[in-house]
């Protein structure tokens, strides 16, 4: 007879990170489908076939605001980055351009993923950001170019990760 297999680990790394990809819990999200093809009025993204995307904006496009300027405009960040550090001023810079050219790169696939302010000091910096899969990105980019250890923590409550960088 053949012995049962093992039952599989209770713990899987990364698996929790999967719940970030759940729309249900994000209150900034629509809990209606939008008319397609809609258009922000704010940043111009277009939403078409059910997702939000750059590219010429249709002369029939129902107006709306995406998810990511309602959050700039409510001063509500879905990810926060503390970097806990002392740093120079010229780490401080290179750290935002790091951060602002990740933006950039991320924000061309996808609209709603935004830096909302970068602020420090010489004790360390905090980045706001509209959508938790950024602050996420940010925190592996700051692990891998400047080492260090990043601890992340999501709420599902407020759909809200919070990173914290050290080194």
């Amino acid at each position: 007879m053949k012995a049962a297999p093992p039952p599989p680990p209770s713990f899987r790394p990364g698996r929790h990170l999967e719940r970030l990809d759940n729309p249900l819990h994000d209150p900034y999200q629509a809990h209606a489908k939008l008319p397609d093809p809609s258009v922000c009025g704010n940043c111009h993204a277009v939403y078409h076939v059910g997702r939000w995307q750059w590219g010429p904006v249709p002369t029939d496009a129902a107006g709306t605001t995406c998810p990511a300027c309602a959050r700039i405009a409510q001063q509500q960040p879905a990810g926060y980055v503390s970097i806990v550090a002392t740093l120079t001023h010229q780490q401080r810079a290179e750290i935002a351009r790091m951060v602002r050219n990740l933006e950039e790169r991320e924000k061309a696939e996808h609209p709603l993923q935004r830096i909302m302010e970068i602020s420090g000091n010489s004790g360390g910096m905090l980045i706001t950001t509209t959508d938790p899969h950024l602050a996420r990105g940010i925190g592996e980019a700051l692990e891998h170019a400047w080492h260090g250890h990043a601890e992340y923590q999501f709420s599902e409550d407020e759909h809200l990760l919070r990173v914290r960088w050290q080194r």
